[in-house]
């Protein structure tokens, strides 16, 4: 049995890693999907026609997230090619590091207008659909960071508190429309990203399980709060840590 039979994904941020292994996991469970790209074209094109050799409806759409004006003529047009949104995964974010001395404003504002603003827009923008439709899941990826903090990362932290904030008031605005919000809080996962880290012995020694995480299983948290198997949850944050903040 497919978990997500019937269902329209809209994915952010899916050309490559943890954005990824969502669109695979979703496409296996059944579910259409529309995803955005921005500067991996041709990744984005490849993940396409991946996902539709898998047998489901997927159509790649390059769109900046952070831009409020794009995430609603995405919107429209998802609605337009696939005939409904039921799930919206907010999953777009770059990091941009630096000790809060040196930090610029650049930094700062990028980081939370890619990995925040993106967030409010995408939600904004899908609302209208959902509301309609008197269901939806909307599932914002955070992180352990935006719970804890990290030095080098005050920017990259505050975005994804700021996400919790978010998720947790969306869920209490649209609960009576049976449109829940939930977010995603990936502790040491092993990207692109992780695999460049110096001090990657060190993280691994603090995680009870002794071990990073893989894209796959977030993927697999993602499927669980995207089905039927979670209709009562909502404003909650899941962590897939392996223990990290226990």
């Amino acid at each position: 049995m497919q978990l997500l039979a019937g269902k329209v994904a809209l994915i952010t941020g899916a050309s490559k890693g943890i954005g990824r292994a969502i669109a695979q996991r979703y496409a296996e469970q059944g579910a259409s999907i529309a995803f955005t790209y921005l500067s991996s074209v041709e990744k984005g094109q490849a993940l396409e026609e991946e996902l539709k050799a898998l047998g489901v409806q997927a159509k790649g759409y390059r769109s900046d997230a952070s831009d409020y004006a794009a995430a609603e003529d995405l919107a429209n047009q998802v609605v337009a090619d696939f005939g409904r949104i039921d799930v919206l995964i907010n999953n777009a974010g770059i990091t941009q590091d630096g000790l809060l001395m040196r930090m610029s404003e650049e930094q700062w504002d990028r980081v939370i207008n890619i990995n925040l603003k993106s967030v409010f827009n995408l939600t904004k923008a899908c609302l209208k659909t959902m509301m309609k439709q008197r269901s939806g899941s909307i599932i914002n990826m955070t992180s352990v960071v935006g719970i804890r903090g990290n030095a080098g990362q005050a920017n990259y932290a505050a975005s994804k508190s700021g996400i919790i904030g978010f998720t947790k008031s969306v869920a209490l605005e649209l609960g009576s429309r049976n449109v829940r919000s939930n977010a995603i809080a990936p502790g040491f996962i092993e990207t692109e990203m992780t695999a460049e880290l110096e001090n990657k012995a060190d993280w691994l020694a603090n995680i009870p399980l002794k071990r990073g995480g893989s894209a796959q299983e977030v993927a697999d948290a993602a499927v669980f709060l995207g089905s039927d198997m979670s209709a009562y949850i909502t404003g909650q944050v899941l962590q897939v840590d392996g223990g990290m903040l226990t």
